[in-house]
């Protein structure tokens, strides 16, 4: 199938009219030579080409009309990797510690099962090798993957260098007017936003890894096609209790592909008001960059090569579908996973004026400034400089505890971090080490990067800083309005007739047809009365004037809804009574890693005196959430608890992950119910009718919640932390010297969480463990003022017995924790909530016809 030439004439017309695009001859499933079409009148003669990889970005920014601005936005949210493929490959691996199976995550031979397993979304531009129209023949010719656009040039680059990076060609749009930084374009080249090319999973890009030795690996592997070898483990001698091994450590083995991620990793979704027919077999249009994928697994991904029982494991894959641990490789040792944020209408979200901000600033100059702690000029620019300085601002608060709360654009400059650029360059080595119980050494706790060293130092920085106000842009687009039900119903209609309609009237009908007559305008003055206190941005509603408040309103200018459906103000977390973990991330505090994007003001809140965990440094906080297309975005609560467990039932077993960790408990024992007592969970399903069926099952649980059965994530093996030099050859030779730290999965018959594990202080355990035999006094006095004096005695009179067990014995750790796991469970924990779908109990008390109009209101918003 050839694609017409005058489509991308088209593109050009409608939105880049000033810069001419190379027309391409495509087969479908093939690589494409560009070739150049005739400039445009007035246009400049050095443009650059459209790769084909590129071509469906630029149709989709033509379907949604989004300006030039908006487009560059897009396509850098959805392709940019911002330098991340060196974190993904090495430094996550032999830095942190923690392993990637990409292999397993997108071996092509089960790109049919890749969206049950894992949750991401398939590039509709890619193909197996060998299926019809693919024009790759054989696995071994891609290593593999899938083949995508642009493969026909960076396949010839795996195991050499010179690769051209097609980010290169990148068309950027026109600075924005009356910039600091001058009318001239000094914005950092367009090659460090590295692009690559497609994996075959939107969202994670691959690129030619020049130091790859084909041999070797066929030699390892067995073909080039395969990654067996490689990911395969090898029995540690360690025993039973150490985890496995692979060749995923070993920095001597080099993968043909170098794995980066995009921002749209985690945020590319489904499209609500038009989902695929065959979620494994998505089209263009069923795509969308900012809606957030509510399936995806990347906790899991992120460890897909850790054994289970190892530290790693359990501290990443507790989260559920649609959430992720962002402050996970920060290692805070926090449990709070967090879901991934719907970027709707977010020209109507609220923003809060006035708070103390101290950050780098664009300036013209460092005249008065000569300190480049403070004020840096970029060398080799004319007034590109930045100057440090304090200032009060208006600002967004935009992670759950509103803890990026320095402005839109470095909120978004912070998510690259979060994906692993500049690592090397900027903060890896500001982590902490879990395995580094020495605190005079470096690694132990976490020390602040400095955002102007980073600045200075990383190109990518500086490559995705020259444009966040166009990725900005696209969060201000279209392509971030609204997916209301009704919509995605009419929708559903014009597939079988196009001429079907379905009016606001048609909806409210069917509702009340389902949910009781008059449920609908009943549900909007329940929702006033009970819930917009919270859930309205409307001023009115934060004056307490609820009753004349219309939650349809809409901008007469854009169509857009004016009310935001959420103020964004931070709520108490003992207000709100849900799982308390997540609010007491840490990451944000004065000497912590990424100290440098919250506000002071954040830093100031005072602690919430009902929560008995450390609440200072602006912690034991939420900001409430957004209750636009709740009908969309089920389940529910900052860690998508509340609702149905989602499950995606693939076919290899190996990667059923919701079958190997079940969540429901006896709320008493807090040990699994058995098989036959676990509610069932909700298969994938994102079709307009399963997100509904999806949505009103997990309002009847958010509005009764005596009818929640408990859910808790276990551990379901033993985890052993091995403390001490390990001697390994690579044979059954090893040998372990020190001790080892277990933690067991059950004690005293009760379960043991998942975060029991993740928030369990054991740097500071073993520290007052040396303590207690070095310095008890001192040790005392720290204990008592931390727990009071009779419990800090009791803890240090523990403490010494355990340093006297171990003595000759250092096996003994594990049955002396056993016997004290309150030690364990709360005193050296940074969170001791359990439950994890408990708490949000307002509206329990409506009556039952009540509590129907609400779930009726909700889904005409």
């Amino acid at each position: 199938m050839k694609r017409a030439p005058a489509v991308l004439a088209l593109l050009a017309a409608v939105f880049v009219a000033a810069i001419p695009i190379a027309a391409t001859t495509q087969q479908e499933g093939a690589g494409a030579t560009p070739a150049t079409a005739p400039p445009a009148a007035g246009t400049p003669p050095a443009a650059k080409v459209v790769h084909e990889q590129d071509v469906p970005y630029y149709e989709a920014c033509a379907r949604e009309g989004l300006n030039e601005s908006e487009c560059a936005g897009r396509l850098i949210w959805f392709k940019a990797t911002a330098g991340n493929e060196r974190f993904h490959t090495y430094v996550f691996q032999q830095r942190v510690g923690v392993l990637i199976d990409w292999y397993r995550v997108l071996r092509a031979d089960q790109r049919g099962d890749r969206f049950r397993a894992w949750g991401i979304i398939n590039d509709p531009s890619c193909c197996v090798p060998g299926a019809k129209n693919c024009p790759a023949k054989s696995l071994d010719e891609t290593y593999g993957f899938d083949w995508c656009p642009g493969d026909e040039e960076l396949l010839g680059y795996v195991g050499r260098g010179g690769y051209p990076e097609p980010a290169c060609d990148f068309r950027d749009a026109p600075l924005a007017q009356g910039d600091p930084h001058g009318a001239a374009d000094q914005r950092q080249s367009a090659c460090d936003l590295r692009f690559g090319t497609s994996t075959g999973a939107l969202g994670i890009r691959k690129f030619p890894n020049p130091r790859f030795d084909r041999a070797a690996w066929i030699r390892l592997n067995g073909h080039a096609g395969s990654w067996e070898g490689y990911g395969r483990p090898i029995a540690a001698a360690g025993g039973g209790g150490e985890a496995a091994r692979s060749h995923l450590q070993d920095g001597a083995v080099e993968p043909p592909f170098l794995i980066g991620t995009s921002c749209g990793s985690c945020h590319i979704a489904f499209d609500p008001l038009n989902p695929p027919a065959d979620p494994a077999n998505p089209k263009w249009d069923n795509i969308k960059g900012l809606v957030g994928n509510q399936y995806s697994r990347i906790s899991e991904i992120m460890v897909s090569g850790m054994p289970g029982n190892t530290l790693e494991w359990q501290m990443f894959a507790h989260a559920r579908p649609g959430t992720s641990d962002t402050s996970a490789i920060p290692t805070d040792q926090v449990n709070n996973p967090g879901t991934i944020n719907a970027l709707i209408n977010i020209a109507r979200r609220p923003t809060f004026a006035d708070e103390a901000v101290l950050k780098w600033r664009k300036a013209a100059s460092c005249s008065d400034d000569k300190d480049e702690a403070s004020c840096w000029c970029e060398p080799g620019r004319s007034g590109k400089c930045w100057k440090k300085s304090p200032g009060n601002d208006t600002v967004h608060h935009i992670l759950k505890g509103g803890e990026d709360s320095i402005g839109a654009l470095e909120a978004i400059q912070r998510v690259y971090f979060n994906i692993g650029s500049c690592s090397e360059q900027c903060w890896v080595n500001h982590l902490s080490d879990l395995r580094q119980l020495d605190p005079q050494q470096r690694g132990f706790g976490q020390t602040p990067f400095d955002i102007g060293q980073c600045r200075r130092d990383c190109p990518h920085f500086r490559a995705i800083e020259d444009r966040l106000g166009d990725i900005l842009a696209f969060f201000l687009s279209a392509e971030a309005h609204v997916a209301d039900l009704r919509a995605a119903r009419e929708n559903v209609r014009r597939a079988a007739m196009p001429t079907a309609t379905y009016t606001d009237q048609d909806l409210i009908a069917d509702l009340e047809n389902e949910f009781g007559a008059g449920a609908v305008a009943r549900g909007s003055e329940v929702f006033a009365g009970t819930c917009a206190r919270c859930h309205s941005s409307q001023p009115e509603a934060l004056a307490g004037a609820f009753a004349a408040l219309d939650f349809h309103k809409a901008d007469p200018a854009t169509g857009m809804r004016e009310d935001w459906m959420g103020n964004d103000r931070a709520t108490p977390v003992s207000e709100v009574g849900t799982f308390r973990c997540r609010a007491l991330h840490s990451n944000h505090m004065a000497g912590h890693v990424w100290q440098e994007y919250g506000s002071e003001t954040l830093r100031a809140r005072p602690p919430d005196p009902n929560v008995k965990e450390p609440g200072d440094g602006g912690r034991g906080y939420y900001r409430n959430v957004s209750l636009l297309n709740l009908w969309a975005h089920a389940p529910f609560l900052h860690n998508n608890a509340l609702g149905p467990e989602l499950c995606g039932k693939p076919k290899n077993a190996a990667n059923d992950f919701y079958a190997q960790r079940p969540r429901y408990v006896d709320g008493t024992s807090v040990r699994l119910l058995p098989p036959g007592e676990q509610p069932a969970c909700f298969e994938y399903d994102p079709g307009v009718e399963g997100r509904f069926r999806l949505y009103k099952a997990s309002m009847e649980e958010l509005l009764n919640p005596a009818q929640r059965v408990p859910k808790v994530t276990l551990l379901n093996e033993d985890v052993t932390l091995r403390i001490g030099p390990r001697l390994w050859d690579g044979t059954e030779k090893e040998k372990l010297l020190g001790f080892s730290l277990t933690i067991p999965h059950e004690i005293e018959g009760r379960g043991v969480t998942a975060g029991t594990l993740g928030n369990f202080q054991h740097k500071q355990f073993v520290v007052d463990l040396v303590r207690a035999r070095t310095d008890a006094k001192s040790l005392g006095n720290d204990l008592a003022q931390r727990f009071g004096a009779e419990t800090g005695d009791k803890v240090l009179q523990d403490l010494q017995a355990i340093a006297g067990e171990l003595a000759g014995k250092p096996d003994a750790l594990v049955a002396a924790l056993k016997a004290r796991p309150y030690l364990i469970k709360q005193i050296y924990s940074s969170c001791t909530a359990e439950i994890e779908n408990e708490g949000h109990r307002f509206g329990e008390d409506l009556p039952e016809a009540d509590k129907k109009a609400l779930i009726a209101f909700l889904a005409t918003l």
